[in-house]
């Protein structure tokens, strides 16, 4: 059974699965669709075409579906879809896509945005995604699953965070982060694998062992990094870990990929 507060406001044709919760000071837009067992504490406005998946619980003073804050935006019918069992702490901000970015913010399931976290237009998180409190990502980011977004970064518009990578507290990301990698920094370096994110998800000590290899070679002196990159996937065929790095390294977007610091601090 649903649980309404008498103060909240609920648009007509707003959709509401079934034992929503919504709390005082809520405003739910026309467009939204509310999975079943979502709660909203309360002050939680969510407006556009938006929907939320099952089991995601929403904290005060979150604004969801809002016009995205793009100055080309001119009220196209995009969309926000955000997933299952997802905790979106109080004052997060995630906005809908747009014309230029293929009309969809997307957020899969299992996240925790914490306090303050915002996910622009065109952004598309995949599964079990952590943003610390106050991490943003710019329009037409693609955050892997498992990643971490650590407290006060803030990452570039249009870059790419690989699955299981992470991102330090008060980083500035402007190029893309490769899968199980860890950068760091004012302007951020690529200053290793993330080890620690890897043994807890279970990964295989030997697996770890030769993504640590390839690493080195990936981001050795010699040669190109294109070179690199072939010597890399041609050594380690069988190794999956390192052939999503391989793959991600080759699709790299227009920022780049990140790299470590020239100086040769590149710790593992």
């Amino acid at each position: 059974m649903s649980q309404i507060h008498t103060s909240a406001v609920i648009e007509p044709g707003a959709k509401l699965g079934a034992g929503v919760k919504i709390g005082p000071f809520c405003t739910i837009g026309a467009q939204v669709e509310l999975g079943d067992g979502v709660e909203l504490v309360s002050h939680v406005a969510v407006s556009g075409n938006t929907s939320i998946g099952e089991g995601t619980k929403i904290f005060p003073f979150a604004s969801i579906g809002h016009q995205p804050q793009d100055l080309k935006y001119k009220g196209e019918a995009s969309r926000l879809v955000i997933g299952k069992r997802n905790q979106i702490r109080e004052g997060v901000t995630i906005n809908p896509g747009t014309e230029g970015g293929g009309m969809l913010t997307s957020v899969g399931d299992n996240c925790l945005l914490m306090a303050g976290a915002h996910v622009a237009h065109d952004c598309h998180v995949r599964d079990h995604v952590i943003m610390a409190n106050n991490a943003t990502l710019a329009g037409h980011i693609e955050v892997g699953e498992f990643a971490f977004v650590g407290g006060l970064a803030a990452v570039h518009q249009f870059c790419r965070i690989g699955k299981h990578a992470m991102i330090g507290g008060m980083s500035g990301v402007e190029q893309d982060v490769i899968p199980y990698g860890m950068v760091i920094g004012n302007r951020a370096h690529l200053s290793g694998l993330n080890l620690v994110g890897l043994k807890r998800r279970g990964f295989e000590r030997e697996a770890i062992h030769k993504l640590r290899a390839a690493y080195r070679m990936l981001f050795a002196d010699e040669g190109t990094l294109a070179e690199r990159i072939e010597d890399v996937a041609q050594l380690f065929t069988d190794v999956e870990l390192v052939q999503e790095v391989v793959d991600f390294t080759r699709n790299a977007s227009s920022r780049g990929i990140c790299l470590p610091l020239p100086d040769g601090s590149k710790s593992i």
